[in-house]
């Protein structure tokens, strides 16, 4: 008797992924609160969960189409809620909020397609601009509950994570278009699930 395959979507990785959407409330309600060493700590967990979820994916060999969809998703909605509440906090400058939230509707309006099918991939710009934005906006959290004169130092950094969130949009927008209309990407799949 052999045991049926388990759904696409039935995994570990996926079942994190959900744990961040399920998150997203209480952190962006701690945040317009005005953040606390709470807001810091989901924060933190929220953004880790990103990471564990690759992770997981790649150790338990759970890699799944749904997990390649959903966590990008999880990434934009999670950082796009959490940038609108620290610009209505007054944390976060609204230009900067305008910037990252555009350019994410443009990558999704003219990018999803090429990197669902597979002829795009992130690039280690993206990788580098996820990172330093996600850094950033966790430091200027921290900063808020913690060290408030820190507060220009980390948005500062913020300004750096939206230069490179700019520039990494514009280049995954790029090679989107130019993207043959078939055939697999070059790089590493669009999501490491």
């Amino acid at each position: 008797m052999s045991a049926s395959p388990r759904p696409d979507w039935a995994t570990v990785p996926n079942l994190i992924t959900l744990l961040r959407f399920v998150l997203l409330s209480p952190v962006c309600l701690l945040l317009l609160d005005g953040p606390d060493t709470l807001a810091v700590v989901l924060l933190l967990v929220w953004a880790c969960t990103d990471w564990v979820d690759g992770m997981l994916a790649r150790a338990l060999d759970q890699s799944s189409r749904v997990g390649a969809i959903i966590d990008p998703i999880a990434d934009r909605i999670g950082l796009a809620a959490i940038v609108l509440s620290l610009a209505v906090a007054g944390l976060l400058p609204w230009a900067a909020l305008v910037l990252i939230v555009v350019l994410d509707v443009a990558m999704v309006v003219l990018a999803t397609g090429a990197a669902l099918g597979g002829r795009i991939a992130v690039s280690w710009l993206g990788k580098v601009r996820t990172f330093v934005l996600m850094t950033s906006v966790f430091l200027l959290v921290a900063a808020a509950a913690w060290w408030p004169d820190l507060i220009p130092a980390a948005q500062a950094l913020i300004w750096l994570g939206v230069v490179l969130h700019t520039v990494s949009g514009i280049d995954y927008i790029l090679r989107a278009r130019r993207a043959p209309a078939a055939g697999p990407a070059v790089e590493a799949p669009p999501s490491p699930r």
